[in-house]
């Protein structure tokens, strides 16, 4: 265990604490057992160390990487067991679906040591879900996505601004102050500020290689898929990526990619659960998957760019966007008239020549533009909604 240790004490000097992520707050870190799941490079774990080390003490605390090879020879009770002993609390354990059988082995830990706190990370959502049957109600799960266009300015440019209600934001509350052109940083949010890591220098390849492990090792790994199977998947979404926002055609979907057309379904879900797409569903069922896929779109615009290079649409990007940051903190539907729906809200999405056509039988309608700078009336900039969380 020396060896966990080592690795554990050196992650913590190397944590930053001084940007936090909007879900940290929202977190009941006492929970006796929780799980944080969300796609792969959105700061899970870096949260999890800050809370560590602005909260806990190392001497009883532990975070280990569920694909250590300590695990070879090691099961987690054998490690819970020797971390008790030695007056352990506080057990972090970090991509927990890495691990086989991991949800039974947790429900072990969680009746045998019931002084101890568990806390896990998972990026496979697919697996995590599956897996938390035999953890009814001892866990909360709370799930995490990649930085809004607000925590990207403090990320990114130190620029500190404060969360807007949606209300906020329709009453043309929202700002950046000190800040008289917003454009450019939001140009650059869109095309690589989603994710954390997206500072490094070879974001794009990183990027890539997050693509590639969730859709040609998560997703098949779960669904017991083969290697032409997954190949399939990233058709899929490479047809997306180049898509217009459109209305799945299960039968056109296979042609283009060579899947059976009884299978694209489960794919889509798939995909959506992994955060590589999102499907905009009607009001019959709102975002709880009940309701009827009137659009599919890539999860966010920085997938978009990568996966769809020179051939990106740009009604794509600004649709993606606003259904990206507005599901955090709202239900949204498709709309009958226009793109979006949130509540008795109508919303259309374009650029700053959009007109008010589409909306003018709603019973409350905004027009969402692009590419400006301020809003007037019911015309709301997008930029604004990024600010959201």
């Amino acid at each position: 265990m020396d060896r966990l240790y080592e690795s554990f004490n050196k992650l913590l000097k190397e944590t930053d604490t001084g940007f936090i992520r909007y879900k940290y707050d929202e977190i009941k870190w006492e929970s006796r057992m929780l799980g944080l799941v969300g796609p792969r490079g959105v700061g899970k774990t870096t949260m999890f160390l800050q809370y560590i080390k602005k909260n806990l003490s190392a001497k009883d605390t532990l975070y280990v990487s569920a694909d250590n090879m300590y695990f070879v020879t090691n099961t987690l009770i054998d490690l819970a067991d020797k971390f008790s002993k030695q007056g352990g609390k506080h057990l972090f354990i970090d991509e927990i679906h890495k691990y086989p059988d991991w949800s039974r082995e947790l429900k072990q830990l969680y009746d045998t040591y019931t002084d101890m706190q568990i806390l896990f990370t998972g990026s496979s959502i697919l697996d995590i879900y599956k897996g938390m049957a035999d953890l009814s109600r001892r866990a909360p799960i709370y799930e995490m996505q990649g930085l809004s266009f607000r925590e990207y300015l403090r990320l990114f440019h130190n620029l500190s601004v404060p969360v807007y209600t949606l209300e906020d934001i329709l009453e043309q509350k929202a700002e950046i102050s000190g800040v008289n052109h917003p454009l450019p940083m939001f140009s650059d949010y869109l095309r690589k500020g989603y994710y954390p890591f997206s500072r490094d220098a070879d974001f794009d390849v990183e990027l890539e290689q997050v693509i590639n492990q969730t859709m040609e090792i998560d997703i098949p790994q779960y669904a017991n898929m083969n290697v032409s199977t997954g190949r399939k998947l990233k058709q899929l979404l490479m047809v997306i990526a180049k898509s217009v926002p459109f209305k799945p055609v299960m039968q056109k979907l296979a042609d283009l990619t060579g899947a059976g057309r009884n299978y694209i379904n489960d794919y889509l879900l798939y995909m959506e659960r992994c955060g590589m797409i999102s499907q905009l569903r009607d009001e019959t069922g709102g975002i709880r998957s009940l309701g009827k896929v009137e659009k599919v779109y890539l999860d966010n615009t920085n997938l978009i760019y990568v996966l769809g290079k020179m051939e990106s649409n740009v009604g794509n990007v600004r649709e993606t966007f606003f259904y990206n940051q507005m599901r955090v903190k709202q239900e949204i539907t498709s709309s009958r008239l226009a793109d979006f729906q949130i509540g008795e809200r109508t919303f259309e999405v374009g650029g700053k020549g959009k007109g008010q056509k589409q909306i003018s039988e709603a019973q409350e309608g905004y027009i969402v533009k692009d590419d400006i700078e301020s809003g007037y009336g019911n015309v709301i900039p997008l930029w604004c909604f990024g600010l959201n969380y």
